[in-house]
């Protein structure tokens, strides 16, 4: 055992989601990468400086007294710090939605197979990775191919899975639809007739339809996938899940999104994966820290990779400050980040990075009363992690990404903002809350300061997200529900495939809100607007004649009702936070 090749990652499975990791791990400044392959697969070309090694499958996983995994199969032992099963469980293959004619099921699959021949003319409905590799083996056979995927599930993928469609696409050997949807199969003549929804797409017949909606799995993955992991190395392992498939509600092992999956695991893993830090002594960094950092971070409630719950506690222990104010959060340039942006140098090194975050709240105090924020010693905010792209480089959320409890902080000296309370003067008044992502933080401290206090009208907080793990506070605000009848949250996911999407302009346009109130009257009614500019379609003047942005957002459909807006020197009854 003592002479097998040691690694300090190993990653199960060369998928575009796999290779992805490997490289993107190496380029962070991981030593010792490998990608195991199992026999019977074409194994794809490995990234630089990562080892490939084809063998049978891995079937055991187990752990030394040192911690690492050790992974075993008939053919080969590694022993590795960590390990990622990148491979593809099959399940049952989730269907379309419409019927499939009796008369075209020959010609209409679910997975990759025989079927498929040199020169077919192939369509592909896919929302995932395997989607990616399905449509690279047809192409590589020698198939012409149209790819139907949602330029919403195209984001998520991987980087060498976009990498594989662009390439393709420049080869002229795959065409990809990311705004068309297939509403109906019909046989004519001898081969499928496909119509789509989208009138700026014509019906197509095609030899051959591949459906790769993703897999249902009713047991755990690695369980599909025959490895055994012994309950001692499970804490060094994860899954890398594609979106497509659909994971039963218990998973043993860590579970990484396979868009993000190096981002994710070097946050969980940190310290010990983080990237090399820019060319300077310890001690001058820690100079640094003495020098500018005066809080400490006292919790981290990670409800995902890139979103976070974290409290603060300043060294002047002064935490005085009004339900929905705003306090700034600060960083060293010369912090490490958890992404692959390069190093800061020269003079701005030395210099903080800061940004105000809104003050959020917990809902209920260790004793499971009311959160009282005069009793607390610390300041809470709600983060997302800001990702890297071509158009930006965020500098603050992937340094914060690699922090942990007892690590120092920057907190401005003063919280600040006229986003409170203070317009709803009369206790029976309806008030509602609306925001985006994130904006729901100072929202918290305010339902919680309403209900604290005794507030007898009508208390609606409602919040769009893209997926349901984005909804970090949902099973506070579900007690709070169950205690106050006036009282009720409104979570609304807008990329979840069972959920309609609907956004908070629909809520007003339906009625929805109408009827959770019992009537929106603008005259015993405050709405209060955090997060994206674009669903607060705030107004700007001319004189007093408004002039909205387009689509409409929420301030123009509650002024069409009779809501006054804030103006400087005029309280309304539709207020906005507008630091963002």
């Amino acid at each position: 055992m003592d002479n097998v090749p040691f690694y300090d990652l190993a990653v199960i499975g060369a998928t575009p989601a796999g290779l992805t990791l490997a490289d993107d791990a190496r380029a962070a400044g991981v030593r010792r990468v490998v990608v195991l392959q199992p026999n019977g697969q074409q194994p794809a070309s490995p990234p630089p400086q990562v080892d490939l090694f084809v063998h049978d499958p891995v079937r055991h996983i187990g752990r030394r007294p040192s911690g690492h995994a050790v992974l075993t199969a008939d053919d080969v032992c590694v022993v590795a710090r960590h390990v990622v099963v990148a491979e593809l469980p099959q399940g049952v293959p989730r269907r379309p939605s419409f019927p499939i004619p009796t008369e075209v099921a020959d010609r209409v699959h679910d997975r990759f197979g025989p079927w498929a021949d040199p020169e077919d003319d192939v369509l592909v409905i896919g929302t995932g990775e395997s989607a990616v590799t399905s449509v690279r083996r047809l192409a590589e056979i020698g198939a012409a191919v149209v790819l139907v995927m949602s330029a919403a599930h195209s984001a998520q993928l991987s980087r060498i899975a976009k990498d594989t469609l662009a390439d393709l696409e420049r080869s002229r050997r795959l065409t990809v639809f990311t705004h068309s949807a297939v509403v109906a199969i019909e046989l004519v003549g001898d081969r499928p007739m496909v119509r789509f929804g989208d009138r700026r797409t014509p019906d197509l017949q095609f030899d051959h339809v591949l459906f790769e909606l993703g897999d249902d799995l009713s047991t755990d993955p690695l369980d599909v996938l025959g490895i055994e992991v012994e309950s001692d190395a499970l804490e060094a392992v994860s899954i890398l899940r594609d979106r497509a498939i659909i994971w039963p509600r218990a998973v043993a092992a860590d579970t990484l999104e396979s868009g993000t999956a190096w981002r994710q695991l070097a946050a969980r893993l940190a310290p010990d994966w983080t990237p090399p830090p820019p060319p300077t002594g310890h001690e001058e960094v820690e100079g640094l820290r003495e020098r500018h950092y005066n809080a400490t971070i006292t919790h981290l409630d990670t409800a995902h990779s890139d979103l976070w719950i974290l409290r603060v506690k300043p060294d002047h222990e002064d935490t005085a400050h009004v339900a929905g104010q705003y306090a700034t959060l600060g960083l060293g340039y010369w912090e490490p980040r958890a992404d692959a942006a390069p190093p800061v140098s020269g003079a701005r090194f030395e210099k903080l990075v800061r940004r105000s975050y809104s003050i959020s709240s917990p809902m209920f105090d260790r004793f499971g009363y009311l959160f009282d924020p005069h009793r607390s010693d610390e300041l809470e905010f709600y983060i997302v992690l800001v990702p890297l792209s071509p158009e930006r480089t965020p500098e603050l959320t992937p340094r914060l990404a690699l922090k942990r409890p007892g690590d120092r902080i920057y907190l401005g000296p003063k919280v600040a903002g006229r986003y409170t309370l203070d317009p709803v003067t009369d206790p029976t008044d309806t008030v509602v809350f609306l925001s985006t992502g994130t904006g729901e933080a100072p929202h918290n401290a305010m339902v919680v300061e309403l209900l604290r206090k005794g507030h007898v009208g009508q208390v609606v907080s409602a919040v769009t997200v893209r997926h349901e793990t984005d909804l970090a506070y949902r099973d506070a605000h579900r007690r709070l529900e169950q205690r106050f009848a006036n009282y009720a949250y409104v979570p609304m996911p807008t990329r979840e495939p069972h959920v309609p999407k609907r956004y908070l302009q629909d809520l007003i346009r339906s009625g929805d809100l109408d009827d959770l109130v019992g009537g929106l009257d603008p005259e015993t009614a405050h709405v209060f607007l955090c997060g994206n500019p674009a669903m607060i379609g705030a107004p700007t003047w001319n004189d007093d004649v408004p002039s909205f942005p387009q689509p409409p957002g929420v301030v123009e459909l509650l002024m069409e009702r009779g809501f006054m807006v804030d103006r400087r020197g005029a309280v309304g009854t539709v207020h906005f936070e507008e630091y963002w």
